[in-house]
């Protein structure tokens, strides 16, 4: 097993699939590095990759009328980020900013949605990992608008 396969193999995200899946993921998979302040995402920008952060930390942050940007969690290593590249027309719903400097293994998204339809059972594996990001967030996004709204001052939390 190569050495990014090997990284893959002892993250919690890719618990459960095989090695030959993890060798191609591995082929999709490059690592970048974001300093502090930079943005890994943009909402409504292209979502052309799915992350997953090795080192440092992410803020998520929506834009909401009257309040402009709103953080909505912040991430961590082994956390993925991006969900957006599995679905058209394909564009961040957040932004995505580091909060100091971060390193992440990026997936290129084309590569993983043409993996993902040659190889059924790695489809499955991904989609159901996806799907516990996608709720994951949502939770979060939940939160911060009960906070944002239920907080009459309009003070930010």
């Amino acid at each position: 097993m190569d050495d990014l396969a090997q990284v893959f193999a002892e993250e919690p995200f890719f618990s459960g699939f095989s090695d030959a899946q993890l060798r191609r993921l591995a082929g999709l998979a490059r690592p970048e590095v974001y300093q502090n302040g930079r943005y890994l995402i943009r909402q409504n920008g292209s979502a052309d990759r799915f992350m997953l952060i090795t080192t440092g930390h992410v803020v998520l942050k929506a834009f909401v009328p009257q309040r402009g940007m709103v953080p909505l969690e912040t991430l961590g290593p082994g956390d993925p980020l991006g969900w957006s590249w599995l679905a058209p027309p394909y564009k961040w719903h957040y932004d995505g900013r580091a909060l100091e400097r971060t390193e992440v293994i990026a997936f290129e998204a084309e590569g993983l949605r043409q993996a993902m339809e040659q190889d059924h059972e790695l489809g499955y594996r991904l989609q159901k990992r996806m799907i516990e990001v996608i709720a994951h967030r949502l939770q979060a996004a939940r939160l911060q608008s009960l906070d944002l709204y239920g907080n009459p001052a309009g003070d930010l939390p």
